[in-house]
């Protein structure tokens, strides 16, 4: 049995981590610009006495196709 290189794993790794920290920064640079995110029609937000809750559905929803929009883009040209 063949050992498997594992090398083209820690690029991609290393890559995935610089993409997170590039978004983490622009969405630290840019948090007050962007105080609507979060708070889109669709997102749920219930604040009781005891109880709190926040299910960002709309958010994670234009998330999702955003980020796959992206891999979309990333696997037809360089794929």
């Amino acid at each position: 049995m063949e050992p498997m290189d594992i090398q083209p794993l820690g690029k991609y790794i290393m890559i995935l981590g610089v993409i997170i920290v590039v978004i983490g920064v622009i969405i630290w640079l840019a948090g007050p610009r962007i105080g609507w995110f979060g708070r889109l029609p669709g997102d749920v937000h219930v604040e009781r006495r005891n109880f709190k809750i926040f299910a960002p559905f709309t958010t994670m929803l234009l998330l999702s196709i955003l980020f796959s929009l992206v891999l979309w883009a990333i696997r037809r040209f360089f794929g």
